[in-house]
This record gives structure tokens, sequence and C-alpha cells, in this order.
């Protein structure tokens, strides 16, 4: 009965990229040579993470606020709309990560000992059989998950909901979606991780390196929760399941297809961005060789 519910939860999720912008072409113009030289970098202290937490930036990073941030992913790389709160890598932009705040309010970790990797995979697989009918209908690309690349993991003593899986596409690329999501009083701060398949071994410990610099602003960490505050409709299996869709689905779908639509774009964030991270390359080493 849950996997049947997950699968359905996931199709529903799995749509979402259908309706992501293409990718724009680098322009001929003067601006070509580094797009992203424009935008206000920070190169050390503390970045702020909206209104939610902070980040520090380690040296030989840049970190751009959450305004910047919506500018890059929707002008520079084509994606939908969304609230990002900021982003963070090394200088060489190479890989970094993108931060997403959900309100969803606090999640209850008291299904940390029961996250069956297997059963999650098999309603990932399953939802995107629907979802790839509809990405056919559409004309796009399908996406098949073969498996994962690191299982669900959640450590108890900094809140932290970590996993990571390989996406292929019927074009022959391979993209790697790795999510760190960090829980708070008030909702889940989603980190993104965006690097090419080949690298995540080597990136992965600089990464979670980086991220131990983070901190939910004081009133908002996981342990000041309060009798009263807002509760999130469902558990750690529905962060990596859903999200957003898992909690509509449970308050009725249609009834609240507006509350779907405002949130589940940030579900399937990562194999978009990852599309702006190729075309980041691509601009470098046309650089490279200028």
């Amino acid at each position: 009965m849950i996997l049947k519910f997950l699968t359905s939860l996931v199709a529903l999720s799995l749509l979402i990229p259908a309706l992501a912008q293409e990718v724009p072409a680098p322009s001929d113009g003067p601006e070509s040579a580094d797009p992203l030289a424009k935008y206000n970098w920070q190169t050390s202290g503390t970045g702020k993470l909206g209104e939610h937490g902070k980040i520090e930036i380690p040296e030989g990073f840049i970190f751009l606020n959450g305004v910047e941030t919506g500018e890059i992913m929707t002008k520079e790389f084509g994606n939908l709309p969304s609230e990002y709160e900021g982003m963070i890598g090394p200088e060489s932009l190479e890989w970094f990560v993108v931060f997403e705040f959900d309100g969803v309010g606090y999640v209850n970790d008291d299904e940390k000992d029961d996250l069956d990797s297997e059963e999650i995979l098999e309603a990932i697989q399953e939802g995107q059989k629907a979802a790839n009918e509809e990405r056919k209908r559409r004309g796009l690309d399908t996406l098949t998950t073969t498996g994962w690349i690191v299982e669900p993991n959640y450590n108890p003593t900094t809140n932290n909901l970590e996993y990571g899986f390989v996406l292929e596409s019927s074009d022959g690329s391979t993209n790697i979606n790795f999510l760190t999501k960090l829980l708070g009083r008030h909702g889940v701060m989603v980190s993104t991780l965006l690097c090419g398949p080949a690298e995540l071994e080597a990136i992965l410990p600089d990464y979670q390196k980086t991220l131990t610099g983070f901190d939910f602003n004081s009133g908002q960490t996981y342990a000041e929760y309060q009798e009263g505050d807002k509760v999130a409709e469902y558990g750690l299996k529905g962060l990596i399941a859903g999200g957003a869709v898992f909690a509509a689905a449970k308050l009725g779908l249609f009834g609240t297809i507006a509350l779907w639509f405002k949130k589940a774009f940030k579900l399937v964030i990562a194999g978009v961005i990852a599309v702006g991270l190729f075309l980041k390359r691509l601009i470098g080493g046309k650089k490279a060789d200028a």
C-alpha cells in the first residue's frame, strides 16, 4: 500500500521537468565570454540564505544571494522561476550548490530507522513510467533512475537527510541528483549539489565540508521546535519520494492543485539545473580555447 502511494506521488512529481524551458544558447555578444561575471559574487564572510539560514564562505569559494541566484537560474540556465535562497561553489564553478527553502513545517524524523532504499527506488522507477509517457507526449526525452549512488541516510545529530541517485536520459546523457535536506523548526533547507557523475566521488568530501558551515538562524533550528508549531504532513520518506506532492496528495490533490504547482517545481530542481552546469562548462571551455 505504501509503495503504491509513493509510486503515484513520484509519477506526479516527475512530470514537472516537462515544463522546463530550453536552455538558451550562449550569445555571440561581448558578455558571452563569461555571462556569470556580471553578478555580485561574495568572496568571504557569511552568506545570507534568505531569512532562514546562513553559510560560511570558505577561502576560494564564492557565494551569491537568492535574488541573483534566481536570475542566473532563469536567465542564464533557462530554468523556471523558483524561490532560491542562494548558491555557493568554488571560484571555478566546476561544481556548485543551490539552496532552496521549503516551509512545510517541522518534519518528524520517526522514520529514520525505516528508510527502505529498495522500496523507495522501486516507487521512483514505477512512477517514472507514467511520467515518461507524458514526457513523450510533450516531445521530451524520457528519464530513468538506474539506482542509488548514495542510499538515503539520516543523521539524527545534525538532522540532515542525504541521498543521491543516477538519472539517465534517452538522449544518452547521465546526470547525478544529489541532495541534502537540512531539517529545521519551520521547514527544510534543500541543498542540491550539481556536478558530473564521474566527479561526485572526488567532490563529495568538499561539498560535505562546505555544508558544515551552514546554520539555521536563531530560533529556527530543529532543536528549537515548540508545541504548536506547524508540523509537516509527511516524514523522511515523503522528503525523498515527493515532498510537497506527497503533502498535497494527502490533503486531496485536486483540492490543493494550486499548492501543488507552487511547491512541486522544487522537487526535480537537480535534474534541471544540471543542464545549466553543462552550459557553464561549455562557456568555460570556449573561454579557455580563446
